[in-house]
């Protein structure tokens, strides 16, 4: 999508409403439930392609049937083959929020994001100073939508703080070496503002990543490669989180 800006503000003005991505989440931490944010990706830098019969809508409609509260799609397209069309069927196909997940470095991208239909942007600690930081999560403000801050490690985490960030996300795979560890959230975990929501993502592939998760007060799950990699991703996503394991 290659509008001129003035073009985009219209489009990001005139596109459907908002829905309540941290609302979304909240609800069903309310309600006892794990919060988790569902992924439609096709491919990934780390791993090649995940899923080769990538059909956005159907994985979107089976998400919402599984329990998910929300969704992430995969907007860029040199790492992720990922496309802004995947977020407009996803999002037309369900009544769940969106997250535009790309690399988001520019004001353009998140008028781009909202005329997109996008109901929330991530936005990563380790790509921006923090005049791009502030700058960007004040125009999503403006647009109205939520705001995913992602952090890898504590000088980033610090790095947040000004920003009073309600949506925290913690991603325990390593940029430079593509590992994961669960590890790296609980590390974080005490330092993160208690009125802050905390997503753990990456590396979540069993039940019992998720009950450690759990056990420590941690909820909400941005989860896609394990989902990706079955059959149907929604049946994935009830039989790990919501399928008492029977021992």
């Amino acid at each position: 999508m290659h509008h001129p800006l003035a073009q985009l503000k219209e489009e990001a003005a005139a596109a459907s409403p908002v829905r309540g991505f941290l609302q979304s989440m909240r609800r069903r931490l309310m309600a006892g439930d794990p919060a988790i944010i569902a992924e439609i990706k096709k491919a990934s830098p780390s791993k090649g392609v995940i899923r080769a019969d990538f059909d956005p809508v159907a994985i979107a409609q089976s998400y919402e049937q599984g329990g998910a509260a929300c969704l992430s799609v995969l907007t860029d397209a040199q790492y992720f083959q990922g496309h802004e069309t995947y977020l407009q069927a996803a999002r037309a196909a369900c009544n769940l929020p969106v997250i535009r997940k790309d690399f988001i470095v520019d004001p353009y991208q998140v008028y781009e994001a909202r005329a997109i239909g996008a109901d929330c942007i991530l936005l990563i600690v380790a790509a921006l100073t923090d005049a791009q930081m502030m700058e960007l999560y004040q125009l999503a403000a403006e647009l109205e939508m939520d705001v995913l801050i992602e952090v890898h490690d504590q000088d980033e985490l610090e790095r947040t703080v000004r920003l009073n960030a309600p949506l925290i996300g913690v991603n325990n795979r390593n940029l430079r070496t593509f590992t994961t560890s669960l590890q790296t959230t609980l590390d974080l975990l005490p330092q993160i503002p208690s009125d802050a929501l905390l997503v753990t993502e990456s590396g979540i592939h069993t039940q019992t990543d998720i009950q450690l998760m759990r056990t420590h007060g941690v909820h909400a799950f941005l989860v896609g490669e394990a989902f990706m990699r079955a059959q149907d991703p929604g049946v994935e996503l009830r039989n790990l989180f919501f399928r008492q394991t029977s021992i």
